[in-house]
């Protein structure tokens, strides 16, 4: 016979097991999959992650493009048809613009002809293990770097108007948070105007990782979230001989970034000639060397050490979404911070709910038949093991989703309407601080 605090456990569990056996648990797409690990959100200035995708789950497979719709129908906001997030107010003029793009044999890319990227788009895709392929560097070296620098010396006297410089996925999490972390909404939004005032802009945003301090090149002993840089200080005597080496290097991650003719021009041929010679002979392993290339970009196209621009000013004037001030902006961020703290929890109770299941499929669901002494012995002892399964709360998962769903629609409300007011470039120059006047474009 069951007695006490037995007994008050098997009718916990009994309960619950009815529960799940008649609702079953609805599956949800976590947009991002790291959840499970519950990344500390910065509010404002986007998440901290790491350099690997994979490590967190972020590679094409994993997050999916939803199709944009309005969450409001009855608002003002005008409805983008399904894959466009918005249509992009035409410029004064078509800038003629090359994608560049490293990319390996096995990869992808069939996404760059599958989708509309802008007009005036050339796209000189380098494939860096195929020596055979129309474009290909001399050596399959340094990552991204090889293939940027091999343009650079190959396309030097047959420049377009702006040159953007990206990696061969698709979607992946150091692409801008706001546009759904694709690349083809960063090529096909991305202002050619931004670009030719400025000369180099980072095609990230969100200053983490990298600002507003990250490498700091005097120190020798390795980090682990920072392999590259106890490697700066001697890779900068080569690469800038006499120029002295600054305390702190700091730009937003991850080598995606375009430039003006004229800026790539400012610099002689040759300078870019001995950057890629380093690249070739240093004994600094591939990932490494490419690395330290990430953080010095900025050095070379802006003659700064620390590039990290306001992070809603580069959203508003250089993709056209446009938030109204910084504190909308931050509560975009922490909406989508309490969005994905209800992801985490869901994905924890749905892990409880398993863990009941496989053991009902174990030891056998209570109820109905099976009252001898025998039935109630075999779930004695079962209930005893029970005692360390950790139930979750009945009705809490679908509360959960609710939360997700209205937090959804919340966060894509406030996207579209930063979307539409970038249509409109007094507010872009407004976010820039430059004075605007009737016939300006962008």
């Amino acid at each position: 016979m069951i007695h006490g605090r037995r007994a008050l456990v098997f009718l916990a569990l009994a309960a619950l097991l009815s529960l799940l056996f008649f609702f079953k648990s609805a599956t949800t797409s976590l947009t991002v999959r790291s959840l499970r690990t519950s990344v500390p959100q910065v509010v404002g200035l986007g998440d901290y992650f790491d350099h690997d995708d994979q490590q967190y789950g972020l590679d094409e497979g994993s997050i999916h493009l939803p199709p944009v719709q309005p969450m409001y129908p009855n608002s003002s906001l005008p409805s983008p048809g399904p894959g466009s997030i918005m249509p992009v107010t035409k410029p004064t003029r078509e800038f003629t613009r090359n994608l560049v793009m490293a990319r390996m044999s096995k990869e992808n890319v069939s996404w760059i002809d599958e989708n509309n990227l802008g007009p005036g788009l050339s796209k000189i895709v380098y494939v860096a293990d195929d020596p055979k392929a129309r474009y290909h560097p001399p050596q399959n070296k340094g990552h991204e770097v090889m293939t940027y620098l091999t343009y650079i010396l190959e396309f030097y006297e047959n420049l377009p108007d702006v040159s953007i410089f990206m990696h061969s996925h698709r979607v992946a999490w150091h692409n801008d948070d706001l546009l759904n972390y694709d690349a083809v909404e960063m090529i096909k939004r991305l202002s050619s105007e931004r670009v030719l005032r400025n000369g180099y802009m980072n095609m990230r945003c969100h200053w983490m990782p990298g600002c507003p301090e990250w490498i700091h090149p005097a120190e020798v002993e390795p980090d682990k979230e920072k392999l590259e840089q106890s490697m700066i200080a001697d890779a900068w005597a080569e690469l800038f001989p006499g120029k002295e080496i600054p305390r702190v290097l700091a730009q937003p991650c991850c080598s995606q970034f375009a430039l003006s003719r004229d800026r790539i021009l400012s610099i002689p041929k040759e300078t870019y000639g001995h950057y890629r010679a380093w690249l070739q002979r240093s004994p600094i392993r591939d990932t490494m060397s490419g690395r330290i290339f990430e953080y010095i970009w900025q050095v070379i196209f802006a003659d700064t050490a620390i590039f990290c621009p306001n992070q809603r000013t580069c959203y508003c004037d250089g993709f056209g979404v446009c938030f109204e001030d910084e504190a909308a902006f931050d509560k975009w961020f922490e909406l989508r911070y309490h969005k994905r703290q209800a992801e985490h929890d869901l994905a924890e109770w749905e892990d409880k709910a398993a863990k009941i299941e496989a053991y009902r499929v174990h030891v056998g669901a209570p109820g109905g038949e099976g009252n001898d002494d025998a039935y109630q012995d075999r779930w004695s002892e079962a209930l005893e093991a029970a005692e360390d399964i950790d139930i979750p709360e009945p009705g809490k998962d679908e509360e959960l989703r609710t939360t997700i769903r209205d937090l959804d629609a919340d966060l894509e409300y406030r996207r579209l309407l930063a979307i539409q007011r970038g249509t409109d470039p007094r507010i872009r120059a407004a976010s820039d601080g430059r004075e605007w006047h009737e016939g300006d474009g962008f």
